[in-house]
């Protein structure tokens, strides 16, 4: 059966994970099936120089995402797709929602370790030897495709996540990027002003570079507080302007 959404996502993108639990919010809410599909921002960005576009501890974070990706792409074929959407909700909660999250470590890569997997799987009930998928780097021409997918309906300059709505023929975008979990009846009436968009055939963009940290754990914004504004240029937090 075709999904109602496709949900693009880079299991180490702050704000994928966060537009992914308002997406949660709604589906607990309305009848709406979605499919959770991979797009690796480290794959995005393979053309780029890190050392001079990004911050220091996103070469290490991108990789550790492609990483967990090549995870994911495992336990779909072994488990189906429904258990991806388990796998990157579990894997969220522990990299941006746990209490010893952290979006800057002495080594982002860890996430992209047995270390930190093997106790993810365990809470799933899946066995631990699907962490071998973490160094297979044949996975990469599948997620590649995704990524490629992705790019396809959206265009090049874009970042995490991706939404195509009513696929195969519905609009796709970027976004919606949100720093604040809405409540539950904000939810909603986000997701019927953001379906309105998508569902117009000549709606193209709404952008703004200024963006709130998130707020998650791993940013130390607690809930309630609003995070500090940050310039994103071209979706992140780079040197090179």
């Amino acid at each position: 059966m075709v999904a109602d959404i496709h949900f693009y996502f880079d299991p180490v993108c702050p704000f994928a994970w966060m537009t992914s639990k308002w997406v949660r919010q709604v589906q607990a809410q309305r009848d709406y099936d979605v499919e959770w599909r991979f797009i690796s921002l480290r794959l995005l960005n393979s053309h780029l120089d890190y050392d001079t576009h990004f911050p220091p501890e996103y070469d290490a974070s991108h990789t550790g995402g492609l990483r967990l990706l090549r995870l994911a792409s495992r336990v779909r074929e072994e488990h189906g797709r429904a258990a991806v959407g388990a796998l990157y909700e579990t894997l969220g909660r522990q990299i941006f929602d746990s209490a010893d999250s952290a979006i800057t470590t002495d080594d982002p890569a860890v996430r992209g370790t047995a270390a930190f997997v093997e106790p993810v799987l365990d809470q799933l009930g899946l066995d631990r030897r699907l962490a071998e998928a973490l160094d297979d780097t044949a996975r990469d021409a599948e997620i590649q495709a995704e990524t490629d997918e992705a790019l396809s309906l959206t265009g090049k300059d874009v970042g995490t996540p991706i939404l195509h709505f009513e696929p195969p023929a519905g609009v796709a975008f970027f976004g919606p990027v949100i720093s604040r979990l809405p409540s539950d009846d904000e939810a909603a009436e986000l997701w019927d002003h953001v379906i309105a968009l998508a569902r117009f055939p000549g709606f193209s963009e709404l952008k703004r570079s200024m963006r709130e940290q998130p707020q998650l754990r791993s940013f130390g914004v607690a809930d309630g507080e609003v995070g500090k504004q940050e310039d994103w240029h071209g979706g992140s937090r780079r040197l090179k302007k």
